[in-house]
């Protein structure tokens, strides 16, 4: 085969790849309707118990120190939080939005604004998933 076939197919193979892997990693981005590769029914009947109880030590165990969320959830704002989810599930995403950007949690655009790349920001923004 010739030596430019080779190459441009092995180029092309490797963005495809890098587009697909992109695309599977940033599926949640904050919308629960998107489901991530480590969905669980177990830890998700969990975790919605953990809201409704408003447990902020259980849902702390959940995440298990797994994305920005829980360096900016605490104990102390774990019930606004709990309120951002059951707006959610209530389809207001409006206010679960408003709440959550009150919390300093970004909006999982897929932009990455919030995370001080796109507004030269650093500091309290950022993505939760």
């Amino acid at each position: 085969m010739n030596k430019k076939a080779i190459i441009l197919g092995a180029t092309v193979l490797t963005i495809s790849g890098l587009m697909l892997g992109t695309t599977a990693a940033q599926a949640y981005q904050g919308d629960q309707s998107q489901k991530g590769t480590d969905c669980d029914p177990e830890r998700h009947e969990a975790m919605e118990e953990a809201f409704e109880n408003n447990d902020y030590n259980a849902w702390k165990e959940l995440m298990s120190g797994k994305g920005r969320v829980t360096q900016v959830i605490n104990e102390s704002n774990f019930a606004r939080f709990a309120e951002a989810h059951e707006l959610e599930e209530q389809g207001k995403i409006e206010e679960a939005n408003q709440i959550k950007a009150e919390l300093g949690l970004g909006l999982g655009s897929g932009s990455h604004e919030g995370q001080g790349q796109k507004n030269n920001q650093s500091g309290n923004r950022g993505n939760n998933r």
